[in-house]
């Protein structure tokens, strides 16, 4: 299910969400629609769109709460001390994995790459690395999706499922951070808006909250489905 908030900022539009629907704030997952930055004659706000567990687009998402930071999550990588599975959970999700890139016709090595609470990382090790990840890392995130899916048919919805191979995830936020910011630059030389590529909800809300600090310009997610846009616009200093 979908639902719509708005707040003075994002925490208070999170918290509002958290409180309406009873639920612990990493039991859903945000998106950022728009912001409003608050100035002279008008009150700042953030509009965001909450999905819960059971709506497909929060496993497409590698990421809850705070947007972290590229450049740390780099240097200190959540890697844990046994990469082998714990328990039957684990197993299970290391099996499916690779019996799905098998049956694609890919070598493949599974083995978990972090653990934390209600959230587990499996890294993905083949020399076709770059197929698993596919354009814009469509391959991977559909590869995500179904053991995400998997994941709940043993009872666990509570878990979300990261996968990744050749650090794609970390590099590909260093590479949105930048796209961010060059597009803010450029719209506010140009006063124009740009309508930057389809993006999951993660990258989209990397970008919206990359540029909520900058005064001149305001985001906002146009289109339908999984994969929407972000709209960089000139607003001006006012």
């Amino acid at each position: 299910m979908t639902y719509e908030y708005e707040g003075k900022t994002e925490k208070e539009a999170i918290e509002k969400a958290a409180a309406e629907l009873g639920l612990e704030k990493e039991q859903f997952d945000v998106e950022i629609l728009e912001t409003q930055k608050k100035t002279l004659f008008k009150t700042g706000y953030v509009k965001i769109r909450v999905h819960t567990v059971d709506n497909v687009d929060n496993v497409s998402s590698e990421f809850d709460g705070k947007v972290p930071n590229a450049t740390v999550r780099a240097n200190n990588p959540r890697i844990v001390s046994n990469p082998m599975p714990q328990d039957e959970f684990e197993q299970k999700l290391i099996d499916f994995v690779k019996e799905m890139i098998t049956k694609m016709g890919y070598e493949v090595t599974v083995e978990i790459m972090f653990r934390e609470e209600k959230k587990i990382g499996i890294k993905l090790t083949s020399e076709k690395s770059s197929i698993l990840i596919g354009r814009k890392g469509k391959n991977l995130d559909a590869l995500q999706l179904l053991v995400n899916v998997y994941a709940g048919h043993l009872g666990r919805e509570d878990i979300r499922i990261i996968l990744d191979t050749e650090n794609y995830r970390i590099r590909r936020e260093e590479t949105l951070v930048r796209l961010a910011y060059n597009t803010a630059d450029k719209v506010r030389r140009t006063r124009n808006s740009i309508l930057l590529e389809p993006m999951n909800p993660f990258e989209r809300r990397l970008i919206h909250t990359t540029l909520n600090d900058i005064p001149e310009v305001e985001t906002k997610s146009e289109g339908d489905g999984l994969y929407k846009q972000v709209r960089v616009i000139y607003k001006g200093l006012r």
